[in-house]
């Protein structure tokens, strides 16, 4: 199955594929794109020396085929490829079914849908279209970031359990914690759950190129200059801000959109700008190190990232 759903920005939304109204018959620039080398020469030097490459930005030639009952329905179709593909609007999601892959991109039309001529024994019930989008990141993604918690909670509560004795505090809040004293008169403490602390884990970015990070810490207590690490080559974001108990602290590192927000306000102001670098997760395993001056122990994190992959 070959199928592409189109979201402009302003959420308006059509599905081209194997179903009427609007069939799906060719689509061309899914692949990879043009590369751009980078090269100088000395002089007197035999051939250049390489020194980069970059990827030019995508373009997507889609070819279809409009059914409608007559005339007059053909023309309310062609009007609403117009309005969704509507050249003046921001990018949007083109989301990309073939086989058994699903991906994303983001693009914009590069001129409004065409619709040539079509055979005089087909005009009113039958329309070609053609849609041309550019895409300036030339990179599929998945439709969902995956993620990995480099601290979890581990559930310890077994059943039979009474919540008639149960304290106050679990039955209105819910909140894990590691240990709480029951009153029940025995004097001995009841294990709901524990905390399971992995600050290294592997990280296996499935793409075909680098891929930025969405950082997200969570401190129960005061937690000094948080960080996140790639313990193979030694670069490191740190965060030079105190946590207090409740502080959210994202960090996002992606090109041309790297932030950093504390309790949802922008605070780009704590990075600690001579020892950090925006970290990205290269194609394969990664290992990533969470921890901070003190306060490891109250302080959870979480690392969001999602693939970025050549061609469909």
């Amino acid at each position: 199955m070959e199928k592409i759903t189109f979201i402009n920005s302003q959420g308006l939304s059509v599905e081209l594929g194997e179903e009427s109204p609007f069939i799906l018959t060719k689509i061309e620039g899914t692949g990879a794109v043009k590369t751009n080398i980078h090269t100088h020469m000395s002089p007197c030097q035999d051939g250049v020396t390489y020194t980069s490459n970059n990827l030019e930005p995508r373009s997507l030639s889609i070819e279809i085929m409009v059914l409608g009952e007559n005339e007059v329905d053909i023309a309310n179709k062609r009007q609403k490829l117009l309005k969704i593909f509507n050249p003046k609007l921001e990018q949007g999601r083109l989301i990309y079914e073939f086989g058994n892959i699903t991906r994303e991109i983001k693009a914009i039309s590069e001129i409004a849908p065409a619709f040539p001529e079509n055979n005089r024994n087909f005009k009113d019930t039958m329309q070609p279209g053609l849609i041309q989008l550019y895409c300036p990141d030339p990179f599929w993604k998945d439709l969902e970031e995956d993620s990995t918690d480099l601290v979890t909670w581990i559930p310890n509560l077994e059943f039979p359990f009474s919540t008639e004795q149960t304290p106050n505090y679990w039955i209105e809040t819910g909140e894990p914690f590691e240990e709480f004293q029951s009153g029940f008169g025995t004097g001995e403490g009841i294990e709901f759950g524990y905390r399971l602390l992995n600050q290294i884990v592997e990280i296996d970015n499935i793409g075909d190129v680098d891929t930025p990070l969405r950082v997200l810490f969570r401190a129960s207590a005061d937690v000094v200059k948080p960080f996140i690490q790639n313990m193979e080559t030694y670069e490191l974001l740190r965060i030079n801000k105190i946590l207090k108990a409740g502080d959210t602290l994202e960090i996002i590192t992606e090109y041309g959109n790297k932030n950093i927000y504390l309790n949802g306000e922008k605070a780009h102001q704590y990075l600690d700008f001579l020892n950090s670098t925006w970290l990205q997760l290269k194609p394969g395993i990664n290992l990533i190190k969470y921890g901070a001056e003190s306060g490891i122990n109250t302080l959870e994190c979480r690392v969001f990232y999602t693939p970025k992959y050549l061609g469909v």
